[in-house]
């Protein structure tokens, strides 16, 4: 006799607030900017992670970068085939112990982190970012220590990319 297996499937909608910030900067100089801004990776540390490292750990948070560049994808070449769009990057930008933050309470959370911005050029070839708030899906959860760290990367994001627009 087999026995039969079944999965779940639930849904929930959630609001989520979407922010743009438009720069008077050219699309180039923004990029430049947020690339000098927020450091790329440094993947050591996602083996000082693995490897159970908590004076490397202690370090990082305590003297690294708040947050970091993980992953740079290039829209604007993606859509060459369809149209001639230009400059579109998307960004992954976070920091992985404050990603443990979440996850070690709703491992779920590692759905949206590291978190997504994209930089595009609009129509007067200036840079604008868009992004979804951070705590806007992280609230979802409920669960206020995960919550509380969506609200910090409200400001920590927030305030790179209005230095990169700026």
């Amino acid at each position: 006799m087999t026995q039969a297996t079944q999965a779940t499937f639930t849904s929930r909608t959630i609001a989520v607030e979407h922010i743009k910030i438009s720069s008077e900067r050219s699309f180039a100089e923004v990029r430049r900017r947020l690339e000098g801004t927020l450091p790329k990776l440094d993947a050591s540390i996602a083996q000082a992670l693995r490897s159970g490292d908590q004076k490397r750990a202690r370090d990082y948070e305590e003297t690294g970068p708040k947050l970091s560049i993980f992953e740079e994808r290039d829209y604007g070449a993606l859509l060459q085939i369809f149209c001639s769009r230009g400059n579109a990057l998307q960004y992954e930008i976070g920091n992985p112990l404050t990603a443990s933050k979440m996850t070690r309470y709703q491992l779920s959370a590692a759905l949206y982190a590291p978190l997504r911005v994209v930089l595009f050029e609009d129509e007067q070839g200036k840079g604008v970012f868009e992004y979804d708030k951070p705590s806007s899906f992280f609230g979802q959860y409920g669960d206020e220590r995960v919550t509380e760290v969506g609200r910090y990367l409200d400001v920590a994001l927030e305030a790179a990319l209005r230095e990169a627009a700026e």
